[in-house]
C-alpha cells in the first residue's frame, strides 16, 4: 500500500494557516463496520475486511488524508454487546474483533502523521505488558503512540480470567451505594495502573543505551530504575526491559460519563473523552474536570477535553435522514448512544463543533455511524469547511502525537531525581 499523501484535500488552502478561531482537533473513532450496528448491511461495507490489515491501514490512510490528529481503536476483552452489563448473544451484528494495540503496530508504518491510539483493558490485564507494548507502538510508530485506558465492570469478561468476581449489573443497579463504591474501586485501579505506565516509561533515562562497541557497553545500569510501586491491586517492582518510548511518555486517553472518570481524566490522563448532549452540558463537564485537575495540583498541564459525537453525514439534511431511518429499519430499532447524534451535512456538523468548542472544549472525536462513507465526509467534506472557517489545520505541523497535541515531552522523573541529587552531592 502506497503511504498517504500529506496534501490537502483542497490544494489551494495549502499556503494558509488557520485564522481568527482557536484550531480545533479532530479525531475519529474506529469500530468494526461502523457505529450504527446496521452498518456492515449495506452495500458498500466491508465485514470481510474486518480481521485484515488492509481494511484497517485503509481507513487510517483516509483519516490522515484528512489531516486529523488521531484515531482511536475499540476493544474489550468480550464479544460487543448491545447491553452493557453483559452479552446480548445477538447474531445479526458484528460480533469478534482483532486486538486493538496488535493492529495499531501492524499499521503504524504505513502511516507517518497520525496519532494511533488503541484502546485496552486495564481491569484484568497487567500494566507491565501494556506498558511494553505502547512503547513498543511508540517506536514502530516514531512517536505517534497513545492508549485509552478502559474499565470493565462486566462479570462474564472477569469470568475469562477467574482472578476476581464481578457482580452481575443492569442498568438500573448504578445508583446503588455498593455499586457506586465498586465503580469507584475500579477506577481507583485505572488511576494506579496508568500511574505504573508512566513511572515504567519513565524507568529508562533518555541516553540508558550506550552501545559502545569499543568498551563492551551497551547499557548504563545506573540510568535504568527500579519503580518500586505499591499499590492496592498490584505491586510492580521495574524497571521495564524496553528503552524509554521517543515521547517520553505516549499519550494516555480515557472515556468518562460520570463523575468518577472524570477524576480519572482529569487526575491521570492526557486526553479526556465525554459525552455532552448539548454545549451547556460540556461547559459543565468540561468545569468539572477542571476543577479536579486543579484539585490533583495539575492546574499547570494540559488536559484536553474532546467531545464524543455519532455522526451521519450526507450532502442534505433530508438525505442523512433517510440514510439514517434506512439503517434503523434494518435493524429493527431507532440508534442509541451513550454519545450525541448528529444527522445532517459537514457544514451543519462544523456550525455544532465551532458553538461547542466556546463550552471550553479542545476537540471532538467523531464516531462514523457508517464505514467508508461517514469516514470519508468527515475527511472530505468537513475538513475543508473547517479549513475554510480557519478552525482546523491545513497540514501537519508535528511529527508526534504530542506535538499535534500541543503537549510538551516530559523529563523521566528519574533522571530528574538522580540529576537533583547529584547537585546536592558536595565537591
Amino acid at each position: 500500500m502506497a503511504l498517504p499523501d500529506r496534501a490537502l484535500p483542497d490544494p489551494a488552502l495549502r499556503a494558509s494557516a488557520p485564522t481568527g478561531p482557536t484550531p480545533l482537533h479532530l479525531a475519529v473513532a474506529l469500530d468494526g463496520t461502523g457505529w450504527h450496528p446496521a452498518s456492515w448491511r449495506l452495500p458498500e461495507a466491508q465485514p470481510q475486511g474486518l480481521l485484515t490489515a488492509a481494511y484497517w491501514a485503509d481507513l487510517v490512510a483516509e483519516a490522515e488524508r484528512g489531516l486529523l490528529d488521531l484515531v482511536t481503536i475499540e476493544d474489550s476483552l468480550g464479544l460487543q454487546s448491545s447491553a452493557p452489563f453483559e452479552p446480548d448473544h445477538r447474531t445479526d451484528q458484528v460480533r469478534g474483533r482483532l486486538d486493538a494495540v496488535l493492529t495499531a503496530a501492524r499499521i503504524a508504518p504505513l502511516s507517518r502523521h497520525i496519532g494511533l491510539v488503541p484502546t485496552a483493558t486495564v481491569t484484568h490485564t497487567e500494566p507491565f505488558h501494556i506498558s511494553k507494548a505502547i512503547a513498543t507502538l511508540d517506536f514502530v510508530s516514531s512517536g505517534r503512540a497513545g492508549v485509552r485506558v478502559q474499565v470493565s465492570g462486566r462479570a462474564d469478561e472477569a469470568e475469562l480470567f477467574g482472578r476476581r468476581t464481578l457482580p452481575p449489573l443492569t442498568p438500573q443497579d448504578i445508583g446503588r451505594p455498593d455499586v457506586q463504591a465498586l465503580i469507584g474501586q475500579l477506577f481507583d485501579e485505572a488511576a494506579d495502573y496508568v500511574e505504573v505506565l508512566r513511572r515504567l516509561w519513565d524507568s529508562w533515562e533518555d541516553d540508558a543505551e550506550i552501545r559502545d562497541a569499543a568498551t563492551g557497553r551497551f547499557v548504563d545500569r545506573e540510568k535504568l530504575h527500579y519503580i518500586d510501586f505499591e499499590g492496592a491491586a498490584f505491586s510492580v517492582k521495574g524497571p521495564s526491559i524496553t528503552p524509554r518510548p521517543p515521547q517520553g511518555q505516549p499519550l494516555v486517553a480515557a472515556l468518562g460519563h460520570q463523575s468518577v472518570p472524570y477524576r480519572l481524566i482529569a487526575r491521570s490522563a492526557d486526553l479526556g473523552f465525554v459525552t455532552p448532549h448539548d454545549a451547556d452540558q460540556a461547559r459543565a463537564i468540561v468545569g468539572g474536570i477542571r476543577a479536579e485537575q486543579a484539585a490533583a495540583g495539575r492546574s499547570h498541564e494540559t488536559v484536553h477535553v474532546f467531545a464524543d459525537l455519532l455522526v451521519l453525514l450526507d450532502d442534505s439534511p433530508s438525505a442523512a435522514v433517510a440514510r439514517r431511518d434506512r439503517l434503523d429499519e434494518l435493524a429493527g430499532a431507532a440508534l442509541s448512544s451513550d454519545a450525541e447524534v448528529f444527522t445532517g451535512t459537514p457544514a451543519q456538523l462544523a456550525d455544532l463543533l465551532q458553538e461547542w468548542q466556546q463550552a471550553g472544549l479542545t476537540g471532538f472525536r467523531l464516531r462514523p455511524a457508517t464505514l467508508p462513507h461517514d469516514l470519508e465526509q468527515i475527511t472530505r467534506r468537513l475538513v475543508p469547511e473547517l479549513q475554510r472557517r480557519g478552525a482546523f489545520r491545513t497540514a501537519y505541523e508535528a511529527d508526534t502525537l504530542r506535538g499535534l497535541l500541543g503537549l510538551p515531552r516530559p523529563e523521566s522523573r528519574y533522571a530528574a531525581a538522580s540529576a537533583a541529587a547529584s547537585a546536592t552531592v558536595p565537591v
